[in-house]
């Protein structure tokens, strides 16, 4: 393939390469598919091969469009990797095919032509290709459909991709490219063409997020075209128009603020579109709306005829999914595509673990869900206000009776559960008839009306263990907890899976109250266990993960470990160490370890000793899948160490004999350097945790899990691996706390780290300062003597986040350092006395005696060592309720020695 100034393909490369296209596009070619993909591939290293793929599409007009829009597609691929190493000339060359294209006969020419001109500026910019945007401009002013179609195909997608450079100066440009561009687009907002109309108005809707000053100046024009729009024949159109008005409500509410009644009244009509894309994206205002933290009050008028729009929206639509799924009964085995990719969260220490905030039961975002959502919004904005409107309509759906009206039923349950947080005042009240109404549908003939039900149940369950104080709030619990367990027995998946997901939220409220019916509980949770399928199997373990978290010790009983251990156990044999089914499995026996504490030791070795052989593996694997005999996947390393964390935390020093007979030391240490943040993240939380109850086996590796550690607190990245530091920071202070002097090279290192984390506390999570504040006060406490002189450049900070912690151990650690650095440098806390002052005021009570006498010891110092109305003075900077806290602290001076010496 020869390539010189004036390029022209020759025959052969070009029947070579069009025969190839050919091949791997033929549906009936029985040619190797990888085998064409190769040869492609080795053409590509020929400098004029994308000069080729650029002829055929452009110029073969013998070929089929199938070929050349190929040859377009693999020329757009091609560019991605190739276009700024290709000789100037060859990307010339290319350009100067495109542009004849925009205007092809052929719409999938045209668009595979927009796709390619859009990769070329973002590669090359629109300084380097000025005559494209002559091109754009004449093909737009032509009356040629095709013309303009392609050339605001072409706009569209640069629009969509890049549309930055549209808004930039451009070397040779009197003008930016958006000034010549966007009244064209706003007059194609009345082009008699649906295409034109649609394409114009999803460009110009990409730079509100970016506000250029054209768009600012013609932003009435941009409106008058929206509500030109607002009926558009098309939906697609229609929709763009919602998503227009969603995009400005969010970013610039105050363009519409004038319009806002109109808008209310056009949403609403909208709400109801006949194409539920168009209906769905009208729904997502009210969420955008109250996002944008407009006045409530100018919406509440229209409440009344919003709210039966949003309930008639949350009716199943004939073609949902759904209703398919829900027809799936239990002895359907699981197809791959059923298993959603399920996600571990690695461990975390401190008062922030994230949770999983998607509690409704239905995954696919559409109408009905968004609708539910957004009745969930109304009712935590408007609370009871909803009722009058809404309770009608919902027992009007409620008592439609017969097989036809099961969806209205459904529909009506449905929004019961959606307003049970923001409207549970008006509902309290009525809380006992409601669940009465709802036990029974759990029994209901439909399967979604069961699932539903469950999930209605859940969101109530909070206050339905709020009344288990009196017998009838009792027997209304049992009721639930019996309906449920019944449903997790269920025939249909779908049924199951909604009953397990709502039982573990019943068990998250109810906690200890459930210890009288373990028995049962485990019994049915197992019989479960046995025969579900795949996907709701990992709904199975995180119920009984969430129990052994909720009733904690009270599990450990053998005639409860008889039913729960032997089918685990069964399984944890029966799955290979490869085997992802492992990962729920492996975040079950977690939680079980921690609940059963030392009566998890029966279990514990193998348990210790595979999740060490599984982390071997996976290092291995690493660096070599095929001595390892497996895929590395890091998510096998975090649910190892997360159990190993469980162990240690569950079994206490009983895990020191597994830990000395292995090398978890070393594989640990290995696991704490790993470029991935979650296994990071999960290491150092074991290592905190193997510090607070074998730190003799770490000892001998002692200075380097420090300096690792460290290196966690002072990275650039901080904001993005904020829980590996948060972590790491934990570890270091439970180190301390056992290592003590032997930690003292590395103090000052870690304070200089902590320091700034306290000081930007606003930046950063909540977790992260609480244990900055608490590693920093143990460091002090272990190393007074290093860390006092420099008291004063963080004493202020310190204190407030020392103020922000609950009453714990390790807030008691902290002020043990409080206490030690004031006797080694009294002076250094002098100009953040009040700061000092609220925090020993934020203990509700210490229950440590000597720590207790020493806090009183250091405000009786500085009492005495104030004088002249100064410490008066410190106290009336104070808040009374401040105030008041201190005074258990003031015992007579005859009674302390004073340690402080001015």
């Amino acid at each position: 393939m020869a390539t010189g100034v004036a390029w022209q393909p020759q025959e052969q490369g070009f029947n070579e390469i069009c025969r190839l296209l050919e091949q791997q596009i033929s549906p009936s070619s029985t040619a190797d598919k990888s085998q064409i993909w190769q040869q492609l591939q080795q053409y590509s290293q020929f400098p004029d091969f994308n000069n080729y793929l650029a002829f055929i599409l452009a110029r073969a007009e013998g070929k089929s469009v199938e070929i050349r829009q190929a040859a377009g597609l693999l020329l757009k691929n091609n560019l991605r990797t190739a276009y700024k190493s290709m000789s100037p000339s060859n990307q010339q060359y290319i350009k100067s095919e495109l542009l004849p294209c925009l205007g092809a006969a052929d719409r999938h020419i045209r668009s595979t032509v927009g796709t390619i001109v859009s990769v070329v500026v973002q590669l090359g910019g629109i300084a380097g290709w000025l005559e494209l945007l002559q091109a754009l401009v004449t093909c737009l002013d032509s009356n040629d459909i095709n013309h303009m179609e392609g050339a605001m195909d072409a706009l569209s997608k640069i629009c969509e991709d890049i549309p930055q450079v549209l808004d930039s100066d451009v070397p040779g440009l009197a003008e930016r490219p958006i000034n010549i561009f966007l009244p064209r687009l706003l007059q194609f907002f009345q082009s008699p063409h649906t295409s034109l109309r649609k394409l114009s108005l999803g460009s110009v809707n990409q730079f509100v997020m970016l506000m250029p000053s054209a768009l600012f100046v013609s932003m009435d024009q941009y409106l008058q075209g929206l509500f030109l729009l607002s009926n558009d024949p098309s939906a697609e159109v229609r929709k763009l128009v919602c998503a227009a008005f969603n995009l400005l409500i969010e970013i610039r509410p105050s363009f519409l603020e004038p319009q806002l009644r109109n808008l209310f009244e056009y949403m609403l009509q909208v709400n109801k579109d006949t194409d539920d894309d168009v209906a769905l994206e009208a729904c997502e205002f009210w969420h955008s709306y109250f996002e944008a933290q407009l006045p409530h009050e100018n919406l509440k008028e229209f409440l009344p005829r919003l709210v039966p729009v949003l309930l008639s929206n949350m009716i199943y639509a004939d073609d949902d999914e759904s209703l398919v799924e829900a027809e799936e009964d239990e002895s359907l085995p699981d197809r791959d595509q059923d298993l959603k990719p399920r996600f571990h969260s690695s461990r975390l220490h401190g008062s922030e673990n994230p949770e999983d905030d998607d509690d409704d039961i239905v995954n696919v975002w559409n109408l009905r869900k968004c609708s539910a959502a957004a009745l969930d919004v109304l009712s935590n904005v408007f609370g009871d206000e909803i009722l009058p409107t809404l309770m009608p309509v919902i027992q009007a759906k409620l008592s439609a009776s017969g097989d036809e009206a099961w969806k209205d039923r459904e529909a009506a349950v449905l929004a019961l559960g959606a307003i049970a947080e923001g409207c549970i005042k008006g509902l309290y009240p009525h809380l006992s008839e409601i669940v009465a109404f709802l036990i029974p549908l759990l029994d209901d003939n439909f399967p979604l009306i069961r699932s539903i039900s469950c999930w209605t149940l859940s969101r109530f369950s909070k206050f339905i263990v709020q009344d288990i104080g009196h017998q009838n709030g009792r027997e209304q619990f049992e009721k639930v907890l019996m309906g449920l367990l019944r449903r997790i027995l269920d025939t249909n998946k779908r049924v199951q899976e909604a009953a397990c997901s709502a039982f573990a939220t019943l068990e998250e409220e109810a906690a200890e109250e459930l210890a009288p019916r373990l028995e049962i509980i485990l019994q049915h949770l197992m019989m479960a266990f046995g025969k579900y399928q795949r996907r709701n199997l990992r709904i199975v373990y995180d119920a009984i993960g969430t129990l052994a978290d909720a009733v904690g010790f009270e599990l450990n009983q053998p005639v409860y470990l008889d039913i729960l251990m032997p089918p685990l156990i069964a399984k944890w044999q029966q799955l290979p160490n490869s085997d992802k089914d492992l990962f729920p499995l492996l975040e079950c026996f977690t939680s079980i370890a921690q609940a059963l504490g030392a009566g998890f030791t029966q279990f514990a070795q193998p348990v210790f000793q595979r999740c060490i052989n599984i982390i071997q593996t996976q290092q291995l694997a690493k660096v070599d899948s095929v001595a390892a005999g497996a895929q590395y996947d890091k998510e096998f390393v975090v649910c190892c160490l997360d159990l190993l964390s469980g162990l240690a935390e569950g079994l206490g020093s009983g895990i020191e004999s597994l830990v000395a007979q292995s090398n978890l030391r070393d594989m640990l240490l290995q696991c704490c350097m790993d470029d991935a943040s979650d296994v990071r993240q999960s290491a150092f939380a074991l290592l905190g945790d193997l510090a607070r109850v074998c730190p003799v086996h770490l000892q001998a590796r002692l200075s380097d899990f420090l300096d690792i550690a460290a290196k966690q607190l002072n990275t650039p990245k901080l904001k993005e691996t904020v829980s590996v530091a948060n972590n790491a920071c934990w570890a270091i202070g439970e180190l301390a706390v056992k290592a003590r002097q032997e930690i003292s090279p590395i103090v000052m290192t870690v304070v200089l780290c902590l320091v700034p984390i306290l000081k930007h506390s606003e930046e950063l999570n909540k977790s992260l300062i609480e244990n900055s504040a608490i590693t920093l006060g143990r460091l002090a406490w272990v190393c007074p003597e290093l860390v006092s002189p420099h008291m004063e450049h963080f004493m202020q900070p310190w204190c407030i986040a020392l103020s922000m912690i609950r009453d714990d151990t390790e807030k008691e650690d902290a002020f043990r350092g409080l206490c030690a650095m004031v006797k080694a440098n009294p002076s250094g806390a002098l100009s953040s006395l009040v700061f000092m002052c609220r925090a020993i005021a934020s203990w509700h009570e210490i229950r440590s005696e000597e720590l207790h006498n020493e806090v009183c010891q250091v405000l009786h110092g500085y009492k005495q060592m104030l004088r002249n109305g100064a410490w008066d003075q410190c106290m009336s900077a104070l808040e009374p309720p401040v105030k008041d806290k201190l005074s258990k602290y003031q015992v007579h001076d005859s009674i302390v020695t004073l340690i402080i010496k001015a």
